[in-house]
């Protein structure tokens, strides 16, 4: 039984940054941290991180949490880690020692090697719940086997371990120094299979991984040992993904409502409960398993979210833009369309090279503005698509960085026709982290509300949305 006093930790670890927050049992955060990473891209498609500055960032966030707690850490119970989900390491099995950067879910090095496979797209969809993309893990894993001399020597040595980035987290964390696999993560490795919950030896084999090297899949709520920090031992019992545990945000899942995420990519998942549901654009994802029930979500990625935004303060930089943006997205009511291949085309259009296009000789809040309706389109595009195959939603959940934008959450209820609610806590990873490392309480208050926004008519946006699909779906035939 939990008592009031009762703290739990959460380590979510991001694209920008590593953030550990200690929540009370009312969901209140009572103290926090984070350390900003450094993302490297030394080429095109390449996107990583340092292996060592971010397990040293985690530990930084750790220490300085605790610091913060002060004599109430000896209330703190358990701690989650929530990562994301596609991001691979190569590591010493014994050491810990990272043998590879961080490859992240971004990266698309290897997208040329994995469309010279022949692959049964619809055999993978049904096995995993994917489509094949470099996005995903196993390619990831096969340019490293390939091409780093370091991964070469300790898989002859019979010392390589090769998995999920959460994998090689909790090496180093924990005391008792596992290598396991949460289901979340490997299941965006492109070799887990969905059903069996546990690596899938026809998919070892199309890839060429070998099965020695991958850690053991474990469930979600595990006992994965222990975190020490001074004197204080935390056991480590959930470990999942950074939108799997947003869509928790707010207690147990609602099955009318579809889960949004807008971080550097942008996630539309709808709850499917126990059921294992397969839409032939769409992704079927595992959100949450223990040793009584796993729970499924279909689900829809935008890839280029956050991500677009940065790109096109490369292209056109703006000075204070977060401060401006809102502004824009008030007054400009009609900009170019941006045709948003950031890092990607996924769901689900599934377009790995789709290059990007956007008017140069707009002014910059004229773009900025188009690249926002762009993500705003995309996840339009995935709500339609998942209505082919389930009912619809009666309304949307929003978090997420770029969810903060009131010009984003309109126009994405007009477009919708669905009334929107945007819980206060935009950062929803932690605090649904921390309601499934709190053991699910059936009483997980929100203690103040956040707002709706209700649909409106908009005939502008209406057109500017079929304008757009029309020339991407042009795009996409041009580049064929």
């Amino acid at each position: 039984m939990h008592t009031t006093k009762n703290l739990f930790l959460t380590i979510d670890q991001g694209g920008h940054a590593s953030r550990v927050m200690a929540y009370d049992a009312e969901g209140e955060i009572v103290a926090s941290h984070s350390q900003d990473l450094t993302t490297h891209t030394p080429q095109p498609h390449f996107v990583e991180h340092d292996a060592d500055e971010l397990l040293t960032s985690i530990r930084t966030c750790l220490q300085q949490v605790i610091n913060q707690v002060g004599e109430k850490t000896k209330y703190i119970r358990a701690v989650g880690l929530a990562t994301q989900r596609s991001n691979i390491v190569c590591w010493d099995k014994h050491s810990g020692q990272a043998l590879s950067p961080v490859i992240s879910w971004q990266d698309r090095r290897a997208h040329q090697w994995l469309a010279d496979l022949d692959l049964d797209r619809e055999d993978i969809h049904k096995s995993t719940g994917l489509l094949p993309s470099a996005h995903y893990g196993a390619s990831k894993m096969r340019w490293c086997l390939d091409n780093l001399p370091e991964v070469q020597q300790a898989l002859s040595e019979n010392r390589l371990c090769c998995g999920p980035m959460s994998s090689f987290l909790v090496h180093n964390l924990v005391e008792q120094k596992p290598n396991v696999a949460d289901p979340v993560s490997a299941s965006r490795t492109l070799l887990w299979h969905i059903h069996r919950q546990d690596w899938d030896d026809y998919l070892l084999t199309s890839f060429g991984i070998p099965r020695a090297i991958l850690p053991e899949c474990v469930p979600t709520h595990y006992a994965y040992g222990d975190i020490s920090i001074n004197d204080k031992t935390i056991p480590l019992t959930v470990v999942t993904g950074d939108q799997s545990a947003a869509m928790y945000a707010t207690g147990n899942l609602q099955f009318e409502t579809a889960y949004i995420n807008i971080g550097t990519g942008a996630f539309v998942s709808r709850p499917s409960g126990y059921a294992l549901r397969y839409a032939r654009r769409l992704l079927t994802s595992i959100i949450f398993s223990d040793k009584n029930e796993s729970q499924y979500v279909m689900e829809g990625t935008v890839n280029g979210a956050g991500s677009a935004i940065e790109w096109m303060q490369q292209q056109q930089p703006v000075t204070d833009l977060w401060h401006q943006l809102p502004g824009w997205l008030d007054t400009i009511i009609n900009p170019p369309l941006f045709l948003n291949g950031v890092s990607g085309l996924a769901a689900p259009y599934w377009v790995a090279d789709f290059e990007t296009d956007y008017e140069t000789s707009a002014e910059p809040a004229a773009n900025y503005v188009a690249v926002i309706e762009s993500i705003v389109f995309l996840i339009h595009a995935n709500v339609q698509e998942m209505v082919k195959f389930s009912s619809p939603p009666q309304q949307l959940q929003i978090s997420g960085g770029l969810a903060k934008l009131d010009g984003l959450c309109q126009r994405l209820a007009d477009l919708t026709r669905l009334p929107i609610y945007r819980p206060i806590e935009s950062e929803a990873t932690t605090r649904g982290l921390a309601y499934l490392v709190a053991g699910k309480p059936r009483h997980w208050p929100e203690n103040s509300h956040g707002p709706w926004f209700k649909p409106q008519e908009n005939v502008v946006l209406d057109g500017r949305f079929l304008l757009w699909e029309q020339a991407m779906l042009q795009r996409m035939r041009n580049d064929n």
